[in-house]
């Protein structure tokens, strides 16, 4: 097994296409060929992880956090990024970051937060947008099935609970094809008109590739007419944050509290009790300032994010409990979920999880 296998398994969790485009994501360090020997699965890749993995014989870290996040223009062990990189590289270790990818996923770091406090009915808090595709094929009738299918299974047509999804129109396709040419219908020299199937489907961005492939490996013609849009539709599989609610509404004071014993935090930091019970809640592991909006437009009762700022708590106005449990505090089961999905994706070689407590911020 190769950290090019492993990655590919990654991928389909937490497509890096799906990341935010400030984001540094997939391998740093490494090359995709290497046997892997193991994995060690931390939140923050640091020297000392990289410890970890020497004594656990792990030559592929999967980190959340990248480690290189901004261009490195030496590399001389002057900081703390640096003597990782420098390390990981001696020791022939691969480091592999899925940060903002898994952020954006369904079943991402967002979904461990609402997991562990219980939620239900989750949706996206703010769905992306661009990252729907559509397809627009002309494909002769004979062929329609074998072109359509194709496309399904590369993943073309899937919309929310269905898949199989298409609109197709019927036509009339014309062509003529010059010297070179080798049409598979008509022929060369003469203007031509097939019967065709306009086919019309939509897909996800990160699947363009596979899709591309499968048309023209299923198309019959030599020339393969095509047209790919990007849409503006949101979608409401792939995003920031998540929003789900508890089976019976708590106070804000069991609310509060249990958010401390949960994620363990050495303090909540929380705007004014105004008296509002608490069912609907809105989670985003991480830096979550600028979503505070879309909980309030969600009608959440309580959002539940870190880094939050003095002012930023202003933004309650008396309609929305906000609480920050911490960054380390609110991404912390990430490494649950990937050491839990590598282990079961791969049984030939140990996953480790790891210890080291990478919090770099202490409470008194």
């Amino acid at each position: 097994m190769t950290v090019k296998d492993v990655i590919s398994h990654l991928e389909e969790l937490a497509p890096l296409a799906t990341a935010e485009d400030f984001d540094n994501v997939g391998l740093l360090v490494g090359q995709k060929q290497t046997k892997v020997t193991g994995v060690l699965v931390t939140l923050d890749t640091l020297e000392a992880v990289v410890d970890e993995a020497i004594k656990n014989k792990c030559n592929l870290i999967v980190s959340f956090h990248p480690i290189i996040f901004k261009g490195l223009k030496s590399l001389t062990g002057k900081n703390y990024v640096e003597r990782t990189v420098l390390k990981a590289i001696k020791n022939d270790i691969a480091i592999y970051a899925i940060h903002t990818a898994l952020d954006n996923s369904f079943n991402g770091v967002n979904a461990m937060m609402c997991e562990k406090l219980g939620l239900i009915n989750r949706q996206i808090l703010i769905p992306q947008t661009s990252s729907i595709k559509k397809l627009v094929t002309y494909v002769p009738i004979s062929s329609e099935d074998t072109v359509r299918m194709a496309l399904f299974n590369a993943g073309a047509g899937s919309i929310g609970n269905y898949d199989n999804c298409s609109f197709n129109v019927e036509g009339v396709g014309t062509f003529n094809g010059n010297e070179e040419s080798n049409p598979v219908v008509g022929t060369k020299g003469n203007t031509h008109s097939e019967k065709e199937i306009q086919i019309n489907v939509t897909y996800n961005k990160h699947v363009q590739h596979a899709i591309l492939q499968a048309l023209f490996s299923s198309h019959p013609y030599e020339e393969v007419a095509y047209e790919i849009t990007t849409l503006e539709n949101q979608n409401q599989n792939l995003g920031m944050g998540m929003v789900g609610e508890f089976k019976d509404a708590i106070t804000e004071d069991e609310f509060l509290k249990t958010l401390k014993s949960t994620f363990n935090c050495g303090v909540v930091r929380h705007s004014s009790i105004i008296g509002t019970p608490i069912k609907k809640v809105a989670v985003l592991g991480g830096s979550g300032a600028f979503a505070i909006g879309a909980a309030k437009s969600k009608q959440a009762d309580a959002y539940v994010t870190a880094d939050l700022k003095y002012h930023d708590f202003y933004q309650a106005e008396d309609s929305i409990l906000l609480a920050d449990i911490g960054h380390y505090e609110s991404e912390q089961f990430t490494k649950e979920l990937l050491h839990s999905y590598i282990t079961k994706k791969f049984t030939n070689f140990a996953t480790v999880l790891s210890k080291t407590n990478t919090n770099p911020i202490k409470y008194l």
